[in-house]
Formats: structure tokens, C-alpha cells, sequence
């Protein structure tokens, strides 16, 4: 696999201009080297009590496995539950486990991901400004903290930068086109919102998901340290792993499009109801329609029709998203 490429020195113009422009992963080297949080982490005590200081005490989600798992979560043999827990459980409880189970091998594996820092570390973000974002842009801040674990392969809609705090990360990436290689489990029971790669990247069997060969021939890999970043752009793969007892990292999330956008694996849903089980010939019929409208390959759809003849076609407002809405809302209903 071939490495992601390295930056160092990236400000906000460079980082928009170049690796944002370019649509691809990018590791900024000791990008967040001063934040607080990270001068903090001279131990896991001395994070885990700085991380205390913003916690309100909420519950957070927390993933369990026993210790034979190794630290892959995942599903059960059958797809139809789990190979570890979900439960919740103060931020401060899954601080002391971590702390007090490190070396033994008997402690099982444990992390909580996508702890939302304005909910549960109030002041968080703040205190941990990001110098590559306008800082009035809508973003997610949140914290990924937890012992030897290793996340299966997931896209995330928005835009990520994942900030390594404590211990290292390691990210197997692999570019949106490669869906058809990975073997993505179920769309609508997932260990955590995304749908997940089956495959185990760590240790692939090749006679049960041959076609990851092909994926592996496009993967790129990340070795991150503390006070590194990672660039993600928006549906790019990623598999991550943590190998220490004790590991940190802070993610940075936002989209670019219009506000009212939600995620199009709606559309998807819609379409299994709507497309898929056409006949071949009409379904390709279908995708040139997209193709002119929605994805825009070729002219202006609509720039043959008057501004005020163009109905669903016009530039979004609040009353047309309304409209919209409620057509598909009755369609829906039949």
C-alpha cells in the first residue's frame, strides 16, 4: 500500500486551495503539535484528568469486546448482532477502566467514538481551536478514546480531520470507487450509523472476499503520531487502528453543501423502492436522467426554461424544499 501523502507548515489558504481542491487524504504533520489538549497528554493520567476538566458528567456510548476478539468490532457470525456490547456509561467510568486495565491482557477492549464535544466536553473545542477552518463554519467536534481497537472499514459523509492526541493511529484508506472490492455489510443495521466492510484488513481472507485483492491495489496508509492530522474527504473509506492501552484523538466533521442537505443514503433507500428492481434495459434509461439532472455530466438541464417555468428544477428555497418534501412525503404513503 502505498503511503498518504505528508504536509507540514499547511495554513487555512494552502490547506483549501491545494488539499481540500485535490479531493484526496492528506496527513498534515504536527498540525495540532500546540494544542493544549496535546501538551497535556505527557501521560494517559495527565490527559484523562485534562479531558475531566470539561466533562458535564452526560453519558456517552461505549463499544465492549472480550479480550480474544482483538479488538476488531464487528458483527456476529450471522449478521444479525454483534462480537462485543454497546452500552452507555459516564465519560469519567470508561476514563478510570482505561486507566486502571492497562497491561492486562485480560482487560477487554474498549472505546467510545464520536463523543460529541459540545454535548458532553462543553468548552472542548474551544480551548482546541482548528487554525485550517473559518472559525464560523458549522462543524462537529467530537473525541475518540478507548485501548487496542480497530475500527472496520467505514465512510462518513462529512469532511474529517482526525486529530491524533495520544498514542498513534494507523488509517487503511481506500477511495469511494473501491465499495464494490470491500464487501460492505447491511445499509440499515450498523454498528454505529456508517455500513462497514466484512473484511478483516488486518488479516484478509482471500478465499471469502477475493476481490479485496483489487482494493488493496488502490489502498493507501496513514501512520499518525501525536500532534498529526489526518485529512479525510467526504465517503473515503478508512480503517483504523489503535494498538495502544491508552489512545486519543479528536475529529473535526463539516460539509460544504447548503444547510438543508441531508445525507443522500436517503436517496439510496428511496431508490430501492423506486430503480433497482427494474428491468436492466429501463434501469440504464434511469441513470442517463440522473445523470442530466442530478449529476450534471453534460449542459445546464435547465437552462432552456424560463426562471419562473422551472418548477422542482428552480434554485432552492424554503417553500421548494417544502414542496419537494411533501411529494416525496405522499409518495411514500402509497
Amino acid at each position: 500500500m502505498k503511503p498518504v501523502p505528508v504536509f507540514r507548515g499547511v495554513d487555512r489558504a494552502r490547506f483549501e486551495a491545494e488539499i481540500v481542491r485535490a479531493g484526496r487524504p492528506a496527513v498534515l504533520k504536527g498540525l495540532i503539535a500546540d494544542w493544549p489538549i496535546v501538551k497535556a497528554a505527557t501521560s494517559d493520567e495527565a490527559l484523562a484528568a485534562y479531558i475531566g476538566g470539561f466533562d458535564n458528567g452526560r453519558p456517552v456510548r461505549t463499544f465492549v469486546g472480550a479480550p480474544e476478539m482483538g479488538g476488531r468490532f464487528g458483527y456476529s457470525p450471522d449478521l444479525k448482532g454483534f462480537n462485543h456490547e454497546q452500552m452507555t456509561a459516564p465519560l469519567a467510568e470508561l476514563l478510570r477502566r482505561l486507566l486502571a486495565g492497562r497491561g492486562d491482557p485480560r482487560m477487554p477492549h474498549v472505546y467510545a467514538g464520536g463523543v460529541p464535544a459540545p454535548d458532553v466536553l462543553p468548552g472542548l473545542a474551544e480551548a482546541n481551536p482548528m487554525p485550517l477552518l473559518d472559525p464560523g463554519m458549522e462543524r462537529l467536534t467530537s473525541l475518540w478514546i478507548g485501548n487496542r481497537s480497530r475500527t472496520a472499514a467505514h465512510w462518513d459523509l462529512p469532511q474529517n480531520l482526525a486529530c491524533v492526541v495520544r498514542g498513534e493511529r494507523r488509517f487503511t484508506l481506500f477511495p469511494p470507487d473501491q465499495i464494490g472490492n470491500l464487501y460492505v455489510g447491511p445499509l440499515d443495521f450498523t454498528l454505529a450509523g456508517q455500513p462497514i466492510s466484512l473484511v478483516d484488513v488486518v488479516d484478509p481472507d482471500f478465499d471469502k472476499h477475493p476481490k479485496f485483492r483489487e482494493a488493496l491495489e488502490h489502498a493507501e496508509v496513514a501512520e499518525l503520531e501525536p500532534g498529526d492530522a489526518l485529512y479525510l474527504p467526504s465517503l473515503w473509506w478508512h480503517h483504523v487502528e489503535t494498538p495502544e492501552d491508552f489512545g486519543a484523538m479528536v475529529n473535526l466533521w463539516w460539509r460544504d453543501g447548503p444547510a438543508y442537505m441531508t445525507t443522500p443514503l436517503l436517496t439510496l433507500f428511496h431508490a430501492l423502492t423506486t430503480i433497482r428492481d427494474l428491468p436492466a434495459d429501463e434501469r440504464m434509461r434511469w441513470r442517463a436522467f440522473f445523470d442530466h439532472y442530478i449529476f450534471q455530466t453534460g449542459d445546464d438541464p435547465v437552462a432552456h426554461i424560463p426562471v419562473a417555468a422551472r418548477g422542482v428544477l428552480a434554485p432552492m428555497t424554503g417553500d421548494l424544499l417544502g414542496r419537494i418534501r411533501a411529494l416525496i412525503g405522499r409518495s411514500l404513503q402509497r
